[in-house]
C-alpha cells in the first residue's frame, strides 16, 4: 500500500490545493486513486480493463482550475452539508423555519452555491496508512443551516482494493446532515449496463423533489434489478433494498461496461441511492444518500442529527474486470 501527498496547484484566490495519491499494487487488481483537498473530490481511479490497460475510470479535471471553473457538474465532489434537493429552500426543524441557499431552480442543492465540495479540507494519513482523512467546522449558519458542524470523510484502500468513503459528523445545535460522494463513473463504453438493488423509487415532479410516498420500479423504466443498459436522462432516487457494507452484504449497485470489461460495484449503510446520468456526459453518478427533501418528510429516514449524536456513513467501491464479455 502507497500513499503519498503532493501540491497540485492553487485557487484563484492563492490557496493551496493538495492531492493524495492512494496505490494497492497487492490487490486482485492494481487500483490507484487520487483524492483533493479542495472539495474532497475523487479526481482519478485507475484500474485496468480486460486487456490488462490501465486507465482513469471517472470523470473530472487536470487541475484546479477546471473545478472552480465548471463547480456544476460536481466532479468527484465531497457533497454537503445537504446532498440532493431540499424542495423551495425552506424546512422546519423543532418549530423553528430555516432556509438553506437555493441554488437548484428553486431549490436548495446539494448544500447551496458553497457547499462542502467548494471548500478545502484539511487533510492527514490514516493511522493505518492506508488513506486519508479529511476534516473541516462547518459554521452555524453556513449556506443557511444550522448548528456548528465538525465533519470528517475518510478514504482508504481496502485489502481488495475497495475505495471505502466513511463519513462522520457531530453537532452543536439540532440539523439536518446528509452526505454523499458525486463521482462520474466512466468506464470506456458509451452504453454501460447498470443494475440496482431496489423495488422501489421516490416518484418525482418536474422540479426534481419527491412528490410523497413510495412507487414500484416494475413496469417502469427505473427497472434496474436486472442489469440493462443504463441510457441517458436519469435523476432518479431508488430505495435501497438491504443497506449494508458488512460481510455478506448484498451490494446496492453494479455498474459494467461490456466493451471494456471494467466493473464497479457499490456497497452502502445509506438507505437511497441518486442514479444520475445526464444526457451531456459520457458518465453515470451513483449517489449513496438519504432521500431528497427528507427535512419536509416525515415518511423518509429522518436526516436530522442532535447534539451528543454521531452521523456515521460508510459506502464501498469495489472494481473489478470480466474477461468474458458474455457475462
Amino acid at each position: 500500500m502507497v500513499t503519498k501527498v503532493e501540491e497540485w496547484g492553487r485557487l484563484a484566490d492563492g490557496t493551496a490545493v493538495h492531492h493524495w495519491t492512494l496505490e494497492r499494487t497487492d490487490a486482485p487488481l492494481p487500483v490507484r486513486v487520487r483524492i483533493l483537498t479542495y472539495g474532497g473530490i475523487v479526481q482519478s481511479v485507475e484500474f485496468p480493463d480486460r486487456h490488462g490497460t490501465q486507465a482513469n475510470a471517472v470523470l473530472g479535471f487536470d487541475g484546479p482550475a477546471g473545478y472552480e471553473a465548471h463547480p456544476e457538474p460536481y466532479f468527484g465532489a465531497l457533497v454537503g452539508r445537504y446532498a440532493n434537493r431540499i424542495a423551495h429552500g425552506a424546512f422546519t426543524l423543532d418549530g423553528r423555519a430555516y432556509r438553506p441557499a437555493r441554488n437548484g431552480g428553486p431549490h436548495s442543492l446539494h448544500g447551496g452555491p458553497r457547499g462542502f465540495d467548494k471548500r478545502v479540507w484539511s487533510a492527514s494519513a490514516t493511522g493505518a496508512g492506508d488513506g486519508v482523512r479529511l476534516t473541516r467546522v462547518s459554521p452555524d449558519g453556513e449556506e443557511g443551516f444550522p448548528g456548528r458542524l465538525e465533519v470528517s470523510a475518510t478514504y482508504r484502500l481496502d485489502d481488495e482494493g475497495a475505495l471505502c468513503i466513511a463519513y462522520e459528523a457531530a453537532t452543536d445545535a439540532p440539523t439536518v446532515v446528509n452526505l454523499t460522494n458525486h463521482t462520474y463513473w466512466s468506464l470506456g463504453d458509451p452504453r454501460p449496463e447498470l443494475r440496482v438493488a431496489a423495488a422501489h423509487h421516490t416518484p418525482l415532479d418536474a422540479t426534481g423533489v419527491p412528490t410523497g410516498g413510495t412507487a414500484p420500479v416494475a413496469g417502469t423504466r427505473l427497472d434496474f434489478r436486472t442489469r440493462r443498459e443504463a441510457g441517458t436522462g436519469l435523476d432518479h432516487n431508488f430505495v435501497l433494498d438491504a443497506p449494508g457494507t458488512g460481510a455478506g452484504a448484498a451490494p446496492a449497485a453494479e455498474l459494467y461496461a461490456p466493451a471494456t470489461g471494467r466493473r464497479v460495484t457499490v456497497w452502502t449503510t445509506e438507505p437511497g441511492l441518486q442514479v444520475y446520468a445526464p444526457d451531456h456526459l459520457d458518465g453515470v453518478a451513483l449517489e449513496t444518500q438519504h432521500f431528497p427533501d427528507s427535512p419536509n418528510r416525515p415518511e423518509f429516514p429522518s436526516t436530522v442529527l442532535r447534539p451528543g449524536e454521531v452521523f456515521r456513513s460508510m459506502t464501498r467501491y469495489g472494481f473489478g474486470v470480466v474477461l468474458d464479455d458474455r457475462d
